[in-house]
Protein backbone atom coordinates (compact mmCIF):
# COMPACT_ATOMS: atom_id res chain seq x y z
CA UNK A 1 0.00 0.00 0.00
CA UNK A 2 1.21 3.49 -0.80
CA UNK A 3 2.29 5.62 2.12
CA UNK A 4 0.05 8.37 0.71
CA UNK A 5 -3.64 7.89 -0.05
CA UNK A 6 -5.63 10.49 -1.97
CA UNK A 7 -9.35 10.55 -2.73
CA UNK A 8 -10.97 11.98 -5.85
CA UNK A 9 -14.71 12.73 -6.19
CA UNK A 10 -15.45 13.90 -9.74
CA UNK A 11 -18.97 15.04 -10.65
CA UNK A 12 -20.32 14.45 -14.17
CA UNK A 13 -23.27 16.03 -15.96
CA UNK A 14 -25.07 12.74 -16.58
CA UNK A 15 -27.66 11.19 -14.33
CA UNK A 16 -29.87 9.25 -16.71
CA UNK A 17 -27.75 7.23 -19.11
CA UNK A 18 -26.57 4.10 -17.32
CA UNK A 19 -24.26 3.12 -20.17
CA UNK A 20 -22.32 6.35 -19.69
CA UNK A 21 -22.07 5.73 -15.96
CA UNK A 22 -20.73 2.23 -16.64
CA UNK A 23 -18.15 3.67 -19.03
CA UNK A 24 -16.99 6.16 -16.40
CA UNK A 25 -16.76 3.41 -13.80
CA UNK A 26 -14.74 1.18 -16.13
CA UNK A 27 -12.37 4.05 -16.98
CA UNK A 28 -11.47 4.30 -13.29
CA UNK A 29 -11.33 0.56 -12.67
CA UNK A 30 -8.92 0.11 -15.58
CA UNK A 31 -6.23 2.10 -13.77
CA UNK A 32 -4.06 -0.05 -11.51
CA UNK A 33 -3.74 1.36 -8.01
CA UNK A 34 -6.99 3.34 -8.09
CA UNK A 35 -9.83 1.71 -6.14
CA UNK A 36 -13.40 2.69 -6.98
CA UNK A 37 -15.18 3.19 -3.66
CA UNK A 38 -18.62 4.40 -4.74
CA UNK A 39 -20.73 5.70 -7.60
CA UNK A 40 -24.12 7.39 -7.64
CA UNK A 41 -26.46 8.71 -10.32
CA UNK A 42 -29.42 11.05 -9.81
CA UNK A 43 -32.13 11.62 -12.42
CA UNK A 44 -33.43 14.93 -11.07
CA UNK A 45 -30.00 16.45 -10.50
CA UNK A 46 -28.94 14.83 -13.83
CA UNK A 47 -25.58 14.15 -12.25
CA UNK A 48 -23.25 11.25 -11.50
CA UNK A 49 -20.58 11.18 -8.82
CA UNK A 50 -17.69 8.73 -8.58
CA UNK A 51 -15.47 8.28 -5.54
CA UNK A 52 -12.12 6.57 -5.83
CA UNK A 53 -8.87 6.51 -3.88
CA UNK A 54 -5.31 5.28 -4.04
CA UNK A 55 -1.74 6.41 -4.56
CA UNK A 56 -1.54 9.97 -5.94
CA UNK A 57 -0.25 9.04 -9.41
CA UNK A 58 -2.88 6.34 -9.87
CA UNK A 59 -5.70 8.60 -8.74
CA UNK A 60 -4.49 11.35 -11.08
CA UNK A 61 -4.47 8.93 -14.04
CA UNK A 62 -7.93 7.58 -13.16
CA UNK A 63 -9.28 11.12 -12.91
CA UNK A 64 -7.91 12.04 -16.33
CA UNK A 65 -9.29 8.88 -17.95
CA UNK A 66 -12.73 9.54 -16.47
CA UNK A 67 -12.70 13.12 -17.78
CA UNK A 68 -11.63 11.85 -21.20
CA UNK A 69 -14.46 9.33 -21.21
CA UNK A 70 -17.01 11.95 -20.18
CA UNK A 71 -15.85 14.28 -22.95
CA UNK A 72 -16.43 11.55 -25.53
CA UNK A 73 -19.91 10.65 -24.30
CA UNK A 74 -21.59 13.73 -22.78
CA UNK A 75 -22.85 16.65 -24.88
CA UNK A 76 -23.46 19.60 -22.58
CA UNK A 77 -25.62 21.29 -25.24
CA UNK A 78 -28.28 18.63 -24.68
CA UNK A 79 -28.07 18.65 -20.89
CA UNK A 80 -30.97 19.80 -18.73
CA UNK A 81 -30.92 19.08 -15.01
CA UNK A 82 -31.47 20.61 -11.62
CA UNK A 83 -27.82 20.86 -10.58
CA UNK A 84 -25.61 23.79 -11.64
CA UNK A 85 -22.75 22.81 -13.94
CA UNK A 86 -20.28 24.19 -16.49
CA UNK A 87 -18.93 21.01 -18.02
CA UNK A 88 -19.46 17.40 -19.01
CA UNK A 89 -17.05 16.75 -16.17
CA UNK A 90 -18.14 19.59 -13.93
CA UNK A 91 -15.73 19.38 -11.02
CA UNK A 92 -12.74 17.22 -10.06
CA UNK A 93 -11.68 17.63 -6.41
CA UNK A 94 -8.67 15.89 -4.89
CA UNK A 95 -8.84 15.21 -1.14
CA UNK A 96 -5.91 14.27 1.12
CA UNK A 97 -6.45 11.14 3.18
CA UNK A 98 -3.85 8.91 4.82
CA UNK A 99 -0.32 10.33 4.71
CA UNK A 100 -1.19 12.88 2.01
CA UNK A 101 -1.14 16.64 2.39
CA UNK A 102 -3.12 19.45 0.84
CA UNK A 103 0.06 20.39 -1.05
CA UNK A 104 0.06 16.92 -2.63
CA UNK A 105 -3.51 17.46 -3.81
CA UNK A 106 -2.78 20.95 -5.14
CA UNK A 107 0.05 19.46 -7.20
CA UNK A 108 -2.30 16.76 -8.51
CA UNK A 109 -4.92 19.36 -9.43
CA UNK A 110 -2.35 21.29 -11.43
CA UNK A 111 -0.98 18.19 -13.16
CA UNK A 112 -4.40 16.81 -14.10
CA UNK A 113 -5.73 20.25 -15.04
CA UNK A 114 -2.76 20.76 -17.37
CA UNK A 115 -3.43 17.41 -19.07
CA UNK A 116 -7.15 18.10 -19.48
CA UNK A 117 -6.43 21.46 -21.04
CA UNK A 118 -3.55 20.31 -23.24
CA UNK A 119 -4.73 16.86 -24.36
CA UNK A 120 -8.52 17.28 -24.40
CA UNK A 121 -8.72 20.99 -25.32
CA UNK A 122 -11.09 21.67 -22.43
CA UNK A 123 -10.56 24.91 -20.48
CA UNK A 124 -9.74 24.26 -16.83
CA UNK A 125 -10.27 26.52 -13.83
CA UNK A 126 -8.53 25.75 -10.54
CA UNK A 127 -10.65 26.16 -7.40
CA UNK A 128 -10.63 25.89 -3.61
CA UNK A 129 -7.13 25.31 -2.20
CA UNK A 130 -5.65 24.96 -5.71
CA UNK A 131 -6.99 28.31 -6.93
CA UNK A 132 -4.35 30.62 -8.35
CA UNK A 133 -6.74 33.60 -8.33
CA UNK A 134 -8.67 34.21 -5.11
CA UNK A 135 -11.84 35.22 -6.99
CA UNK A 136 -11.91 31.77 -8.61
CA UNK A 137 -11.65 29.83 -5.36
CA UNK A 138 -15.40 29.41 -4.85
CA UNK A 139 -17.03 26.87 -7.15
CA UNK A 140 -20.28 28.82 -7.22
CA UNK A 141 -18.43 31.86 -8.59
CA UNK A 142 -17.09 29.87 -11.53
CA UNK A 143 -20.52 28.35 -12.17
CA UNK A 144 -22.32 31.71 -12.06
CA UNK A 145 -24.65 31.92 -15.05
CA UNK A 146 -23.93 28.33 -16.08
CA UNK A 147 -21.99 27.49 -19.25
CA UNK A 148 -23.28 30.59 -21.05
CA UNK A 149 -22.27 32.88 -18.21
CA UNK A 150 -18.78 31.41 -17.98
CA UNK A 151 -18.38 31.55 -21.76
CA UNK A 152 -19.33 35.24 -21.74
CA UNK A 153 -16.81 36.06 -19.02
CA UNK A 154 -14.09 34.19 -20.88
CA UNK A 155 -14.84 36.16 -24.03
CA UNK A 156 -15.08 39.60 -22.43
CA UNK A 157 -12.93 39.65 -19.30
CA UNK A 158 -9.16 38.94 -19.35
CA UNK A 159 -9.36 37.93 -15.68
CA UNK A 160 -11.49 34.97 -16.72
CA UNK A 161 -8.96 33.23 -18.89
CA UNK A 162 -8.69 29.58 -17.81
CA UNK A 163 -5.70 28.32 -15.86
CA UNK A 164 -5.12 25.62 -18.49
CA UNK A 165 -6.44 24.89 -21.95
CA UNK A 166 -7.99 27.02 -24.68
CA UNK A 167 -9.53 30.46 -23.99
CA UNK A 168 -12.98 29.28 -25.05
CA UNK A 169 -15.49 26.64 -23.99
CA UNK A 170 -15.20 23.19 -25.54
CA UNK A 171 -18.16 22.88 -27.96
CA UNK A 172 -19.64 19.81 -26.24
CA UNK A 173 -17.69 19.31 -23.00
CA UNK A 174 -17.78 22.92 -21.76
CA UNK A 175 -15.19 23.62 -19.05
CA UNK A 176 -13.91 21.63 -16.08
CA UNK A 177 -13.15 22.87 -12.57
CA UNK A 178 -10.28 21.07 -10.84
CA UNK A 179 -9.08 21.61 -7.30
CA UNK A 180 -8.07 20.42 -3.87
CA UNK A 181 -10.20 20.47 -0.75
CA UNK A 182 -10.88 18.77 2.55
CA UNK A 183 -13.53 16.07 3.01
CA UNK A 184 -17.07 17.37 2.71
CA UNK A 185 -20.44 15.78 3.41
CA UNK A 186 -23.16 16.03 0.77
CA UNK A 187 -26.40 16.13 2.77
CA UNK A 188 -29.86 16.82 1.36
CA UNK A 189 -33.15 17.58 3.10
CA UNK A 190 -36.34 16.89 1.15
CA UNK A 191 -39.44 18.98 1.77
CA UNK A 192 -43.12 18.09 1.69
CA UNK A 193 -43.90 20.55 -1.08
CA UNK A 194 -43.19 21.07 -4.76
CA UNK A 195 -42.71 24.82 -4.34
CA UNK A 196 -39.16 25.50 -5.56
CA UNK A 197 -39.25 29.09 -4.30
CA UNK A 198 -39.54 27.76 -0.74
CA UNK A 199 -36.54 25.46 -1.14
CA UNK A 200 -34.49 28.30 -2.61
CA UNK A 201 -35.49 30.65 0.21
CA UNK A 202 -34.50 28.08 2.84
CA UNK A 203 -31.20 27.40 1.09
CA UNK A 204 -30.47 31.12 1.05
CA UNK A 205 -31.26 31.38 4.76
CA UNK A 206 -28.98 28.52 5.84
CA UNK A 207 -25.92 28.94 3.63
CA UNK A 208 -22.86 30.77 4.84
CA UNK A 209 -22.63 33.15 1.88
CA UNK A 210 -25.93 34.76 2.91
CA UNK A 211 -25.18 34.91 6.62
CA UNK A 212 -26.42 31.45 7.59
CA UNK A 213 -24.47 28.52 8.97
CA UNK A 214 -20.69 28.51 8.84
CA UNK A 215 -19.14 26.14 6.28
CA UNK A 216 -22.47 25.34 4.62
CA UNK A 217 -23.24 25.66 0.92
CA UNK A 218 -26.88 25.16 -0.06
CA UNK A 219 -29.26 25.43 -2.99
CA UNK A 220 -32.88 24.57 -3.74
CA UNK A 221 -33.55 21.88 -6.34
CA UNK A 222 -36.78 20.48 -7.80
CA UNK A 223 -37.23 16.71 -7.57
CA UNK A 224 -39.64 16.24 -10.43
CA UNK A 225 -39.68 12.45 -10.12
CA UNK A 226 -40.81 12.73 -6.46
CA UNK A 227 -43.02 15.82 -6.77
CA UNK A 228 -40.94 17.42 -4.02
CA UNK A 229 -38.21 20.00 -3.63
CA UNK A 230 -34.92 19.67 -1.87
CA UNK A 231 -32.41 21.75 0.01
CA UNK A 232 -29.13 20.28 -1.22
CA UNK A 233 -26.16 21.08 1.00
CA UNK A 234 -22.42 20.62 1.09
CA UNK A 235 -21.11 20.63 4.64
CA UNK A 236 -17.45 21.53 4.25
CA UNK A 237 -16.47 21.41 7.92
CA UNK A 238 -18.50 18.96 10.02
CA UNK A 239 -16.48 19.82 13.12
CA UNK A 240 -17.92 23.33 12.99
CA UNK A 241 -21.32 22.54 11.46
CA UNK A 242 -22.30 18.87 11.76
CA UNK A 243 -25.17 17.15 9.98
CA UNK A 244 -27.72 17.54 12.78
CA UNK A 245 -27.13 21.30 13.03
CA UNK A 246 -27.72 21.72 9.29
CA UNK A 247 -30.82 19.53 9.46
CA UNK A 248 -32.33 21.50 12.32
CA UNK A 249 -31.69 24.80 10.57
CA UNK A 250 -33.54 23.60 7.48
CA UNK A 251 -36.36 22.16 9.59
CA UNK A 252 -36.84 25.45 11.44
CA UNK A 253 -36.86 27.47 8.23
CA UNK A 254 -39.34 25.06 6.67
CA UNK A 255 -41.59 25.23 9.74
CA UNK A 256 -41.61 29.02 9.50
CA UNK A 257 -43.01 28.62 6.00
CA UNK A 258 -45.59 26.02 6.95
CA UNK A 259 -43.73 23.14 5.33
CA UNK A 260 -42.73 19.77 6.81
CA UNK A 261 -39.47 17.94 6.25
CA UNK A 262 -40.14 14.80 4.20
CA UNK A 263 -36.76 13.14 4.68
CA UNK A 264 -33.01 13.50 4.46
CA UNK A 265 -30.23 11.70 2.66
CA UNK A 266 -26.47 11.44 2.49
CA UNK A 267 -25.03 11.42 -1.04
CA UNK A 268 -21.96 9.38 -1.78
CA UNK A 269 -19.67 8.41 1.05
CA UNK A 270 -19.55 10.11 4.43
CA UNK A 271 -16.94 9.92 7.18
CA UNK A 272 -17.91 7.84 10.21
CA UNK A 273 -17.90 10.98 12.35
CA UNK A 274 -20.74 12.54 10.33
CA UNK A 275 -22.89 9.43 10.56
CA UNK A 276 -22.34 8.98 14.30
CA UNK A 277 -23.10 12.65 14.98
CA UNK A 278 -26.39 12.39 13.09
CA UNK A 279 -27.36 9.14 14.83
CA UNK A 280 -26.57 10.57 18.27
CA UNK A 281 -28.74 13.60 17.53
CA UNK A 282 -31.64 11.39 16.45
CA UNK A 283 -31.56 12.40 12.79
CA UNK A 284 -33.09 9.72 10.59
CA UNK A 285 -31.27 9.41 7.27
CA UNK A 286 -33.42 7.74 4.62
CA UNK A 287 -32.19 4.45 3.12
CA UNK A 288 -28.85 4.75 4.85
CA UNK A 289 -26.47 1.88 4.18
CA UNK A 290 -23.60 1.42 6.68
CA UNK A 291 -21.38 0.48 3.75
CA UNK A 292 -21.58 4.14 2.71
CA UNK A 293 -19.18 5.05 5.52
CA UNK A 294 -15.92 6.23 3.94
CA UNK A 295 -13.63 4.42 6.36
CA UNK A 296 -15.48 1.13 5.77
CA UNK A 297 -15.11 1.41 2.00
CA UNK A 298 -11.42 2.22 2.32
CA UNK A 299 -10.89 -0.83 4.48
CA UNK A 300 -12.80 -3.02 2.02
CA UNK A 301 -10.60 -1.68 -0.77
CA UNK A 302 -7.52 -2.89 1.06
CA UNK A 303 -6.28 0.38 2.52
CA UNK A 304 -6.50 -0.88 6.09
CA UNK A 305 -8.07 0.91 9.02
CA UNK A 306 -7.42 4.57 8.20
Amino acid sequence: MSDRIVECVPNFSEGRNEATLRALVEAVRAVSGAALLDHTMDTDHHRAVLTFAGAPDAVAEAAFQAVKTAASRIDLRKHQGGHPRVGATDVVPFVPLHGATMRDCIELANAVGRRIGGELNIPVFLYEQAAIRPDHARLETIRLGGPAGLAHRMETNPEWMPDFGPPRMHPTAGATVVGARLILVAFNVNLGTDNLDIARAIAKAVRQSNGGLAHVKAMGIALASRKQVQVAMNLVNIDETPVHVAFEAVRREAERRGVLVAGSELIGLAPRQAVEQARTAGIRIDSFDPSKILEARLEQAGFGDL
